[in-house]
């Protein structure tokens, strides 16, 4: 059965990218979000005087490598202003409990294991990778765990997804929806997921990159901070993926192993030889999704 669950979002100042409140129908906890430039009111908020979690969210400056914060407090604002030092993050995102249940000891449990989320999902640096943490009776425990639960919910539509897994190719893969790209002698197999397109251990890429990065860098400049985090590693004549790896698009993933721009929806094929855009209008028009009358469905309906 799906996790389904209605979710509350509240602009406080009017606007999608200012202060945001998040709250999930017959639950307890709530969430406040909002960047750093607007510090000075997020703090000024009732909700900033709770005990609670908190998330610091940005990027490295030295590294250039998504970096989170995760801490506890009993009083949110009086810690975040021990965080101004720390110039990485621009984001912040905090929860606290409406009913004012939330103890010392159940903050603290919460962020343990938010951080044992964190590491296991390894989208993000961590800022501290170390927690106390705290042992709680056991139905103490379970509500946190379903607490912990909510923040998983809301974190994503905050715009947060460092507690999101990687996809497994070990457990995800299947036949029908492995996909293949080939080019140069070299090969290399993946599949879509939901944050993109997962390569899978052993795909290999060209060693040559395309004269067109000079003009479109981004391919070229991914290849090498893949070979210097040793997802991909020198292999003779090619470059070899040493594990699996999720980029942000179909596309991401040919254009690295091409060593140039690729069209994702072309190059990445099943193992009849139908394209990746082929395959998804197909599915569109077994669902009834295509218009009558659009070339696509006509194209499925002419095939034999």
């Amino acid at each position: 059965m799906k996790n389904t669950a209605t979710v509350k979002i509240f602009l406080a100042e009017g606007d999608p990218d200012s202060i945001r409140t998040a709250e999930i129908s017959n639950w307890s906890g709530k969430a406040v979000a909002g960047p750093r430039s607007q510090l000075e009111l997020i703090l000024a908020r009732e909700e900033a005087t709770k005990p609670g979690v908190y998330f610091l969210a940005g990027t490295n400056p030295e590294t250039g490598k998504q970096t989170v914060y995760i801490g506890e407090a009993e009083i949110i604002k009086s810690r975040i202003k021990g965080h101004l030092d720390r110039d990485f993050w621009k984001t912040i995102i905090f929860f606290v409990s409406k009913d004012e249940n939330l103890t010392k000891a159940h903050i603290k449990y919460l962020e343990g294991r938010l951080i044992e989320m964190a590491k296991s999902a390894g989208r993000f640096d961590l800022d501290n990778a170390n927690a106390s943490g705290a042992r709680l009776p056991e139905s103490d425990a379970a509500d946190m765990d379903v607490f912990l639960g909510k923040i998983e919910q809301l974190l994503p539509v905050l715009g947060q997804d460092f507690l999101k897994p990687f996809v497994r190719a070990a457990t995800q893969r299947t036949l029908q929806d492995v996909l293949i790209t080939e080019t140069k002698n070299v090969k290399a197999t993946g599949r879509q997921t939901e944050n993109g397109f997962l390569v899978f251990k052993s795909s290999e890429a060209v060693l040559e990159e395309r004269p067109s990065v000079k003009k479109y860098p981004y391919p070229a400049k991914l290849r090498k901070e893949l070979l210097d985090e040793g997802v991909l590693e020198k292999a003779k004549d090619r470059l070899l993926f040493v594990k699996d790896y999720e980029f942000t698009s179909p596309s991401a993933a040919a254009s690295v192993i091409h060593g140039g721009h690729s069209n994702g929806l072309i190059v990445w094929k099943d193992k009849n030889g139908q394209t990746l855009k082929d395959k998804e209008e197909d599915e569109l028009a077994n669902k009834g999704l295509l218009r009558t009358g659009d070339p696509r469905t006509a194209r499925q309906s002419a095939e034999p």
